[in-house]
């Protein structure tokens, strides 16, 4: 079953795919309007639920010490195909496996060697162990880039809401970071409910709060920088944004 990304986690992704060295969670909190804690939280979580498998290194072989870089398209049987992906990864020279679902080429190999002869010992060790090599080539340059619809948007650093989604009828449920100035900021949920700013048809449902996920009860305080889910049983209004964020919606 997908994990369903809010607009946090996809900038997340999106940054981390384009520099995950030189990338901070203040960084990325600054411009989607939250606090670093939270970001730091979204990333465990990312990496808990193995949508972050790793983060590795892009080395340039032939520039570190004039190695070649080869591509290898190679053919086996099915039922093998994941069984011997792992045990590709074994041969000395082999840095990258690449298994696809179906189809000619169900596995790439990326090998590296000192020399031609070199990446022809690592072909044949590929062969002993019972793949077909039906393609080849040197590999000259790579090149990355983050995949865009996670990435920036016109003006998402001035938004607050960082999801929605709607439900039968009018219901709806958003995601809003609490602003400092917001009329609910500093308030517990029962003090919000008994000066008339949360309606009874408003339930907010939970609040994320640097590392850690509160079930509002009453007594919880709405503190600014959380990211409080809310449902709304007759939708998301002006009105109910601008008591998490002090805004108005633009959607």
């Amino acid at each position: 079953m997908a994990n369903r990304l809010d607009e946090i986690d996809k900038r997340i992704l999106y940054h981390l795919a384009e520099d995950a060295r030189n990338t901070s969670a203040p960084m990325i909190a600054e411009e989607v309007n939250v606090s670093a804690g939270t970001i730091r939280n979204r990333i465990n979580q990312l990496e808990d639920s193995g949508i972050i498998k790793g983060y590795h290194a892009s080395i340039d072989y032939e520039h570190a010490n004039g190695s070649l870089t080869n591509v290898l398209v190679c053919d086996t049987d099915v039922s093998d195909r994941d069984k011997l992906a792992k045990q590709m990864l074994r041969v000395p020279g082999v840095v990258n496996v690449r298994e696809l679902m179906t189809g000619q080429g169900s596995l790439h190999v990326t090998v590296v060697g000192s020399d031609t002869s070199d990446l022809t010992h690592v072909g044949r060790a590929l062969s002993e162990i019972g793949v077909d090599i039906v393609d080849e080539g040197l590999l000259q340059r790579e090149y990355f880039t983050p995949y865009q619809p996670f990435g920036p948007e016109e003006g998402f650093a001035e938004q607050s809401m960082a999801d929605f989604m709607s439900l039968a009828g009018n219901a709806e449920v958003v995601s809003l970071t609490v602003s400092v100035d917001a009329p609910v900021a500093g308030r517990t949920l029962r003090e919000a409910n008994d000066d008339g700013l949360i309606g009874a048809d408003v339930l907010v449902v939970a609040i994320e709060r640097e590392n850690e996920i509160l079930t509002p009860k009453g007594d919880t305080v709405i503190q600014a920088d959380d990211l409080a889910t809310v449902f709304s049983r007759d939708g998301v209004s002006d009105e109910l944004l601008a008591l998490f964020t002090d805004e108005q919606a633009d959607y």
